[in-house]
């Protein structure tokens, strides 16, 4: 009764109402592996930017007196075989594996999204043949398609980021028809239809907004899985080539050293699978904070 004959004290502002981005921000603030993996691509991204300044030694100088040296100072994750820094060419290398990731990424990102609008949108036979040309690609395992990729337009840095994005365009497209076909029947699209906005409007200012967040999600997974791409076919002999620093040409040309200098295919294969498993982390958490039914 005392709250119906008291009123709210006037004067009394009424609370700003949370933005939808404000509270994904704290979903994933709570999340401590989230967190964790944010901060590890954060510090990928600035030794990419400043490996000139933070690099000890050159990577590519070749020097036979410091061969295969073990770790410790002056050369703190030791020496390759031709006698150059680990650090510093894992340093070199995360410039290489942010590039082949991020491009890559952004081919596939913008011809998935593409294809996935318009075959949710409009349906029917355009949706059945989009679908049907995905559902080939997804008939062939990653790695092998972009080997075939690779054979067929040669051995580069280049090269190696078209192959990604073209292998991991089907699963844009696949996501971002899922989203549009969810909120294509919304009240909010069908209003826009009715006042005669265009199909282009429509899709640009109704459904892509709305079907941003599994788009997220994958672009961050996207990420890590390009990596590792990219170190597999550096691994293979397809990707980079000497004597430019690469993680996975590193893990390469050290496997042969393992019995007597490990510690030569040991660190690049860890800053691999920790640069992975940062985005995967980073993915999960984006994942649960954009949509928290999920976690339920």
């Amino acid at each position: 009764m005392s709250a119906l004959i008291n009123p709210a004290p006037v004067g009394r502002e009424p609370a700003e109402p949370i933005s939808h981005w404000r509270m994904v921000w704290r979903r994933l603030r709570r999340n401590r592996l989230a967190m964790f993996g944010t901060v590890v691509i954060l510090l990928l991204v600035v030794c990419a930017v400043l490996a000139p300044v933070i690099a000890p030694h050159d990577p590519v100088l070749v020097n036979p007196k410091t061969r295969l040296m073990t770790p410790g100072m002056p050369y703190v994750l030791g020496t390759d075989e031709f006698g150059r820094d680990v650090l510093s060419r894992i340093i070199y290398g995360t410039q290489i594996s942010l590039k082949v990731g991020v491009i890559s990424v952004g081919i596939a990102l913008a011809a998935g999204v593409s294809l996935g609008l318009i075959s949710g949108y409009y349906g029917g036979w355009i949706d059945h043949l989009v679908s049907r040309v995905m559902d080939v690609f997804f008939a062939f395992p990653a790695i092998l398609l972009a080997i075939a990729i690779m054979a067929v337009l040669g051995s580069n840095l280049t090269n190696v980021m078209i192959a990604i994005g073209i292998v991991y365009t089907p699963g844009f497209a696949r996501v971002t028809r899922s989203a549009v076909i969810s909120v294509r029947r919304s009240e909010y699209v069908e209003a826009a239809q009715a006042l005669g906005a265009t199909d282009l409007t429509i899709i640009v200012r109704h459904i892509l907004p709305n079907s941003m967040a599994p788009i997220i999600v994958q672009t961050t997974l996207s990420l890590g899985f390009a990596i590792l791409a990219e170190a597999a076919l550096s691994f293979l002999g397809l990707g980079t080539e000497p004597p430019t620093p690469s993680w996975g040409l590193m893990l390469s040309t050290g496997r042969g050293f393992m019995e007597t200098a490990p510690w030569v295919a040991i660190f690049p294969g860890l800053a691999i699978v920790l640069a992975v498993l940062s985005f995967n982390l980073l993915g999960d958490g984006l994942r649960d904070s954009l949509d928290p039914r999920l976690k339920e």
